[in-house]
């Protein structure tokens, strides 16, 4: 058995292919006719837009979301039996990092099928390389609770642990509720808490930036629906 599953980066958001993408990606995208994707929809328009040769109503997709079953997940690898490469392709950024193709991943792995990691923009490394914090330890949190007074206490567990491990802390938010998100850090955090704000990643619009809490305070950009990723370190 050669066949193999391809963990297959996808842009962060409307920039060219080409600036983010590399062309190895675009040729194993053109040696790959089945697909385990978040949205269909999405998915193809993706393909299209890097170049995929092959007729679009010929290839073969496997929906990968929360209505999927377990059984669903095992019978999505069955085309490796007939010797068919399989590519995982995620909503945004590269699969299986904050992303259901984890779990597609997992099983490839018992039933010991090759799983290949593909190069591809990746919001969570690039934030931490352009933030100026921590880089050598760092954690990826997440969504944090919805609520305000879980929010804003969770906020506080993790500005803690970046002081007391020496670790920078990550997590993102619905675009629609990143203002609230910047609200309750610039409230939750001490005045010398570094944050960085990084939106729109690899897009025209980029915007990364690290400042205290009082800096912010000062002034801080619009990030309603902006995709963006927090980061805080408090040394």
């Amino acid at each position: 058995m050669n066949a193999k599953v391809f963990l297959i980066p996808t842009t962060l958001g409307d920039s060219p292919v080409e600036n983010v993408i590399p062309k190895h990606v675009v040729d194993i995208i053109n040696s790959t006719n089945h697909y385990i994707v978040e949205n269909i929809k999405t998915a193809r328009r993706y393909l299209i837009k890097a170049g995929i040769k092959t007729k679009i109503d010929d290839l073969t997709f496997y929906e990968l979301n929360k209505h999927s079953t377990p059984e669903e997940y095992d019978s999505y690898l069955n085309a490796v039996k007939e010797n068919q490469n399989i590519g995982i392709v995620s909503e945004a950024g590269t699969p299986g990092v904050a992303d259901p193709g984890a779990d597609i991943v997992e099983i490839a792995h018992r039933k010991n099928i090759p799983v290949v990691p593909l190069v591809g923009p990746s919001s969570i490394l690039l934030s931490v390389m352009a933030s100026g914090l921590n880089g050598q330890n760092f954690a990826f949190v997440g969504y944090l609770p919805i609520k305000k007074h879980d929010r804003i206490k969770r906020i506080k567990e993790l500005e803690r642990r970046s002081q007391t491990e020496n670790q920078t802390q990550l997590f993102i938010e619905a675009p629609y509720r990143n203002q609230h998100m910047l609200e309750d850090l610039l409230s939750a955090c001490a005045q010398e808490t570094k944050i960085c704000i990084a939106t729109d990643i690899t897009l025209g619009s980029e915007f990364i930036k690290t400042k205290t809490v009082k800096e912010w305070k000062k002034g801080a950009p619009n990030l309603h629906k902006r995709p963006t990723i927090f980061l805080i370190h408090k040394y």
